[in-house]
C-alpha cells in the first residue's frame, strides 16, 4: 500500500472514529511518550505501540512491562541504534506515526555543549534516517531548549534535514509547566507531518490548562503505600544538618550557611542541595543525583524518592520502573512527562482529522531554513 492510499485510508477511518495510529520510537526512554500517546484520544482516533528501540537494557525492561504488557516483549528491542538493523524494526509491523527524542547530553545546558562533536550530538541523524526509511505520517522529535544556544546554527541544520526528508515541521519550545505538569521542564518538539499530506498541525495553546494545580505540594500528595520505586536515599549526618538549614526554595549558597557546611567551589548551580518548593512546580527532575544535585524534600531532610521524582513526571503510580534505584532515577530525569507528551499527541490526533483546537504560534520558526 503507497504512503498516499495510507493516508486515504487514515482520514476515512478517522471520520468514522476507528482509526489506530501505529507509533513506533527510537530512544523510547522509558515510556514517557508512549504512555501520554495512549492516553491521549480524541474523536479523532487514537495512537498504540507498534515497536520501541533504546540502548539501555533497564530502560527497554521498564517500556516492556508499561507498555507493551510482557518485560520481555519482542516489539521492544535493545540495541545501539548505531548498529541497529531498520529491517529488524520494519519486520515488527508498519508505523503511522514516529517519536524519537533524542539523547540531549551533548546539547544541554547542564553539559559542556559539545554539540555535533560530542558523542550524542549526531545521533539524531538516526531519526531523520528512520523518516526516509518508514515514511510515516507524522513524527515528534524531542530535545532540550539549550540546543539553540549556538545561535541557532544547529538547529537550522537539524531542521534542514528533517525537511530534505520529506516533511513539513512545526517546531515549538513547550514549557511544560503550563500544560498541566508540576514541573518546570522546558523542551523543544518538533512535530513534522509529511509533506505530501493535506494536514496542518497547530501548536496547542496552553490556556485549557490554567487553571490545573501544578503546585510541587500537590502533586507529591497522597502516593499509595503499594507504588513501587520508593526506596528512600542514605542521607549523611553533614547532608542532613545542611537541609535544616536551607529554606522551602532555597539552596546549599543561603547566607545563614554555618562555615562548617559551606560547599567552596566557585560554580554555585541553583540546584545544589536545592529544596521545593511546595506552592510552586518543581525545579527540572534530571538524571543526576550526586553532589547535592537529588531534588529535596520541602521540610523533611531527605531526598525525594524515585517514586515522588516520577509524580513530578506524571507517570501514573501503577507505572513500575525496572533496575537499580540509580538506573531508575536516570530513566525518570530523562523521560517526556506523560500528561505533557498527552497534549501534543491528541493535537497530532485533531490535525489529521480536521477537528479545531485552541493554538499558538510555533515559536520557532525563525530557525527553519528558507
Amino acid at each position: 500500500m503507497d504512503q498516499q492510499t495510507n493516508h486515504s485510508e487514515v482520514m476515512a477511518l478517522n471520520e468514522k472514529g476507528v482509526y489506530t495510529f501505529r507509533m513506533g520510537e527510537l530512544f523510547s526512554g522509558p515510556g514517557g511518550l508512549a504512555i501520554g500517546a495512549s492516553l491521549a484520544s480524541t474523536q479523532a482516533g487514537r495512537i498504540v505501540h507498534q515497536w520501541a528501540t533504546d540502548y539501555d537494557m533497564d530502560t527497554c525492561r521498564t517500556y516492556a512491562l508499561n507498555v507493551a504488557g510482557d518485560e520481555n516483549a519482542p516489539s521492544v528491542v535493545h540495541g545501539d541504534i548505531r548498529t541497529l538493523d531498520y529491517e529488524v524494526l520494519a519486520a515488527l509491523g508498519h508505523i503511522d506515526g514516529l517519536s524519537f527524542g533524542f539523547p540531549c547530553n551533548d546539547f544541554s545546558a547542564v553539559g559542556e555543549r559539545k554539540g555535533f562533536d560530542g558523542e550524542f550530538g549526531p545521533l539524531y541523524t538516526y531519526g531523520v534516517k528512520a523518516l526516509k526509511r518508514f515514511r510515516p505520517s507524522w513524527f515528534l522529535a524531542e530535545n532540550v531548549g539549550g540546543i539553540r544556544a549556538d545561535g541557532g546554527a544547529t538547529l537550522r541544520q537539524i531542521f534542514g534535514d528533517m525537511i530534505a526528508a520529506g516533511y513539513r515541521i512545526y517546531p515549538h519550545y513547550y514549557k511544560f509547566e503550563k500544560y498541566g505538569v508540576p514541573q518546570a521542564r522546558h523542551r523543544m518538539i518538533v512535530i513534522g507531518v509529511r509533506d505530501d499530506l493535506d494536514v496542518e498541525y497547530k501548536v496547542p495553546s496552553p490556556a485549557p490548562y490554567s487553571d490545573i494545580d501544578v503546585s510541587a505540594g500537590r502533586a507529591l500528595d497522597g502516593i499509595p503505600a503499594w507504588a513501587a520505586n520508593q526506596e528512600f536515599t542514605r542521607q549523611s549526618s553533614t547532608v542532613i544538618e545542611r537541609l535544616e538549614h536551607i529554606p522551602m526554595g532555597g539552596n546549599a549558597w543561603v547566607d545563614s550557611m554555618p562555615e562548617h557546611l559551606r560547599i567552596n567551589t566557585q560554580t554555585k548551580l541553583s540546584s545544589i542541595y536545592r529544596r521545593l518548593d511546595p506552592k510552586k512546580p518543581a525545579y527540572t527532575v534530571t538524571g543526576s543525583g550526586g553532589g547535592g544535585t537529588h531534588i529535596y524534600h520541602w521540610t523533611e531532610p531527605r531526598a525525594l524518592t524515585n517514586r515522588e521524582r516520577a509524580r513530578l513526571q506524571t507517570f501514573p503510580d501503577d507505572f513500575v520502573f525496572k533496575g537499580t534505584k540509580e538506573s531508575v532515577r536516570k530513566q525518570i530525569g530523562m523521560a517526556v512527562p506523560p500528561k505533557g507528551a498527552k497534549v501534543i499527541f491528541e493535537a497530532i490526533l485533531n490535525s489529521f482529522a480536521g477537528v479545531g483546537y485552541e493554538s499558538v504560534e510555533p515559536s520557532l520558526n525563525n530557525y527553519i531554513p528558507k
